[in-house]
């Protein structure tokens, strides 16, 4: 092996010494070591010789230490040492030193897959859940819809019996009465005649209309109950279904969701709707969660909603990422630090903080201005479904695992648990004063909670299936309608929406309208009415003084969600036909 001499070696620092501007120390060197002596040509040596043969000789330790004896170490991740390490240690320690490493990094990636496997079978189970439900829902549906066709022929058959026995009453008696004539010189043929066609006339003009008005008063009420096209807005350009819309708070600007990994912000002219579908260049602003192509599953848009001013819209995806855009449509900032689909997000009274809940069973407070996360919760065992603030600095979290948390910033264990759900908990919501909490779960229940005690407070069991969504009325103290009475309505997938008296605990009236899973509930801004939305693909909207549907429409599609402008003058509805449609309401 070649090696280096000290008169090169001396001759190396020396011109290191000169061109890092050591003048004073470069003579001394070149005196004492005679420099100026050796045989070496000056120009054959490029500059930063010194530094160039230092760090060859790192690298090669560095090499060394990564190469054990046994060539199966070859395929391993390359790891890279410290200088000092290099310097100060010898092989040995340095071999040791990777072994470590790898080690280390070999514990953090079974880690990873033990999460990214967990949330795949967690996937894999809410997606067999949602299969297995539609099928048994297209299943009833099938069958519901052959009994009904069967009972109708059934009907028609009955019907058609009942005329023959009519028409051959109708004839025995005509028979009956030619025999008569014969017997009777008095009364001509002719006179008879007539006289029994006007008898036959008459009971077929009864037997005619019998039933029918009963279906043409059904097709006036519908009628007058129905919005008229000219009402209707219907805007398109999603390209898959929509699954999220929500108002702007202070202007007349509606944001949608959408499976096609956008979302929308369109702006709604005030004053009534023009018919049809919108045409022409819609004023709409496009916020793309995937550069390129589209309909990226892993980008779905699943939940949104603006901050108080309106200045600012947040969205949360199926890649885990929350993003929070201005109102013109621009990607303000990016938060990443979920590890599976964001299900629900909601931003605090204040506007500082926004709070997000994900399938990897955590929630994260984010601290807005500052762009990043605050504080992670990590107590539920199961996904978290969905989040509400209470006030600006504490929240109720629920999830898979049955279990409520109501947690607070700076705090690490939950500051109340509330357990009693035997499902599901899909849905949590603060009441209008933050004192109470309402939950409803896949177990057929709601219920409602107080801070001031560990079991619910009424435990709400009138539906028959899984309940999918609760919403309290904006009434009652610390509303703009203080003098009317506080409510809490709940949609299920049994097709109804009930309203509770929450003093009480008890049931007010079934609001029972729909034929397929209600996905959908929201008051109106005075609290007078409710529409909701269906997969059966209409929209109600019922008046609460009456317990009645005042107003109805039908689109294409099933309906995930409905909600009321601020002025409660229009309703938007998401389907699943990839269009949203805003609905003019006047009374």
């Amino acid at each position: 092996m070649t090696s280096i001499t000290s008169v090169e070696l001396n001759y190396l620092v020396f011109r290191y010494l000169q061109e890092s501007g050591f003048i004073h120390s470069a003579f001394a060197l070149g005196y004492e070591a005679g420099i100026n002596k050796c045989s070496i040509d000056g120009n054959l040596v490029p500059p930063g010789a010194l530094v160039t043969v230092v760090q060859k000789g790192l690298q090669y330790l560095e090499m060394e230490a990564n190469l054990s004896n046994n060539d199966t170490d070859l395929d391993e991740d390359f790891s890279f040492l410290q200088p000092l390490d290099l310097i100060t240690k010898d092989v040995h320690e340095l071999r040791q030193i990777i072994k470590d490493k790898r080690k280390s990094s070999l514990k953090d990636k079974e880690k990873d897959k033990d999460l990214d496997k967990e949330l795949e079978s967690e996937r894999g189970r809410v997606r067999e859940k949602e299969r297995r439900e539609s099928e048994v829902e297209r299943g009833r549906a099938r069958e519901k819809e052959r009994l009904e066709r069967e009972k109708e022929r059934l009907e028609r058959e009955k019907e058609r019996l009942e005329r023959d026995k009519e028409h051959d009453k109708d004839r025995d008696k005509i028979e009956k009465d030619k025999e008569r004539e014969k017997q009777h010189e008095n009364f001509t043929d002719r006179d008879m005649v007539m006289d029994q066609d006007e008898k036959v006339h008459a009971n077929q003009g009864e037997n005619g209309v019998f039933g029918e008005p009963m279906d043409i008063s059904m097709t006036s009420t519908s009628q007058s109950c129905e919005i008229s096209s000219s009402d209707v807005t219907i805007l398109q350009g999603h390209t898959s279904e929509v699954c999220a819309c929500a108002w702007n708070p202070t202007g007349s600007l509606l944001a949608s969701g959408s499976g096609d990994s956008t979302a929308r912000i369109w702006t709604i002219a005030d004053g009534s709707s023009r018919s049809g579908a919108q045409s022409g260049p819609l004023n709409v602003l496009v916020l793309k969660h995937v550069k390129g192509r589209t309909n990226e599953k892993s980008k779905d848009v699943t939940t949104l909603d603006w901050n108080g001013d309106g200045t600012l819209l947040a969205t949360g995806s199926y890649d885990g990422q929350a993003r929070i855009w201005s109102s013109n449509g621009e990607l303000r900032t990016t938060l990443s630090k979920h590890k599976g689909p964001i299900f629900s997000l909601k931003w605090n009274k204040k506007g500082d903080y926004l709070l997000t809940g994900s399938c990897d069973k955590t929630a994260i407070v984010w601290d807005v201005k500052a762009e990043e996360w605050k504080q992670q919760f990590e107590f539920h065992s199961g996904p978290t479904l969905d989040v509400d603030w209470r006030n600006n600095v504490s929240f109720a979290t629920s999830s898979t695992d049955n279990m409520i948390y109501v947690c607070k910033i700076g705090e690490t264990r939950p500051i109340k648990t509330f357990a009693g759900h035997q499902g599901e908990v899909n849905c949590v919501k603060w009441d209008p004063t933050g004192s109470l909490l309402a939950s409803c779960s896949d177990d057929i229940t709601a219920k409602i909670w107080s801070m001031k005690q560990d079991k619910y407070v009424y435990d709400l069991r009138e539906h028959s299936k899984e309940i999918y969504t609760i919403r309290w009325s904006p009434t009652g103290p610390g509303t703009n309608n203080p003098n009317q009475q506080l409510v809490l309505a709940s949609a299920s997938f049994d097709s109804t929406v009930k309203l509770w008296d929450v003093e009480l605990g008890k049931l007010i009236c079934s609001l029972n309208g729909h034929r397929e899973p209600v996905y959908s509930v929201a008051f109106s801004p005075n609290g007078e009415y409710l529409a909701s939305g269906s997969l059966d693909k209409s929209m109600h909207v019922w008046s609460l003084k009456e317990g009645k549907i005042v107003k109805t429409y039908t689109g294409n599609g099933g309906i995930f969600e409905v909600c009321w402008n601020k002025e409660g003058d229009k309703i938007a509805a998401c389907f699943a036909n990839n269009t949203v449609c805003v609905l003019d309401f006047r009374m």
